[in-house]
């Protein structure tokens, strides 16, 4: 096969997985997304803290993430085959010489502990690094976060800082987890 096909056919699969695919965000998926950004139960794992925003400035949040008018990052809604939306991912910051990104993702309740965030994950990684030539992708979670902890371990992200007590939530103060893959540990990454 030559080179022009072989890119193009890879080109075409770029956005897609076995049981979800990338898309462009759409007005439709806002609600959607506010509404778990909103939720408590996921904006503790989300976010610094627990707060309500109104829906126009959560939407304003998503469309600023999901421009795709740089090269330093991307933000696509994460739908099903049958066009249901799932989440979205984010990597932002990419910038020479560092050529780092910073991912992150927010997956629907109602589409968790289905492996569908690990396979979201996974092809950001393949874009991160097979298409944008990252030299290194890191994200960052709250110690109690145990699921996306173990899920980022078990995808080859290494830690590589923690921010003590970072974070107060429930009258206790948690610590931030910085965690990193190089392109190197991604090519043997499971």
């Amino acid at each position: 096969m030559n080179d022009y096909l072989r890119l193009q056919e890879w080109s075409s699969a770029l956005l897609t997985g076995e049981r979800i695919r990338f898309r462009e965000l759409r007005e439709q998926d806002l609600p959607h997304l506010s509404e778990w950004w909103n939720d408590p139960a996921s904006a503790i794992l989300q976010q610094n803290r627990v707060a309500a925003r109104p829906q126009g400035t959560t939407a304003d949040m998503f469309r600023t993430w999901s421009k795709n008018e740089s090269p330093s990052g991307f933000g696509y809604s994460i739908v099903n085959p049958a066009e249901r939306l799932i989440g979205h991912i984010s990597v932002w910051g990419m910038s020479v010489p560092e050529r780092i990104a910073t991912m992150a993702i927010i997956i629907s309740p109602e589409f968790q502990d289905q492996g569908l965030g690990r396979e979201s994950l996974q092809l950001g990684l393949r874009i991160v690094f097979e298409e944008m030539g990252a030299h290194k992708a890191e994200l960052q979670t709250w110690s109690y976060n145990e699921r996306a902890l173990h899920l980022y371990r078990s995808l080859g992200f290494k830690e590589e800082g923690r921010r003590r007590a970072a974070v107060f939530h429930q009258g206790v103060f948690h610590d931030q987890m910085l965690l990193g893959m190089l392109e190197d540990e991604y090519r043997v990454s499971p």
